[in-house]
């Protein structure tokens, strides 16, 4: 096994829900999809975004799309309209999470 970050087996688009933040995750493959399926845990997804997710972390799978879509609740310090932070709509979580690592076969090839 090696690791892996997240980018080399998938991409992700990101995006405000109000206070949360909307991060799909879209596997390049089948394979990569499993991985993502076992790997992209909430509990490892609530760790990676710690210090900006304050609240819970919802996963849910889109197996026909190969991709999994998280929630992340009281990330955007109030909303786009309300947050005086630098990313208030959460676009740049989706880059975030794709430097997340995963462990892949050596002959993985995405």
């Amino acid at each position: 096994m090696k690791r892996v970050k997240l980018a080399e087996i998938a991409h992700a688009r990101s995006g405000d829900k109000g206070d949360g933040s909307n991060v799909g995750l879209i596997a390049y493959s089948d394979r990569g999809f499993e991985i993502l399926r076992d790997q992209v845990t909430i509990d490892r997804v609530k760790a990676h975004f710690a210090k900006i997710c304050h609240g819970e972390v919802q996963r849910f799978e889109i197996p026909n799309l190969k991709a999994l879509n998280f929630l992340l609740g009281d990330s955007l310090g109030g909303g786009g309209t309300e947050s005086i932070k630098t990313d208030a709509q959460g676009k740049t979580h989706g880059m975030a999470l794709l430097e997340m690592e995963v462990e892949v076969p050596l002959d993985f090839n995405r």
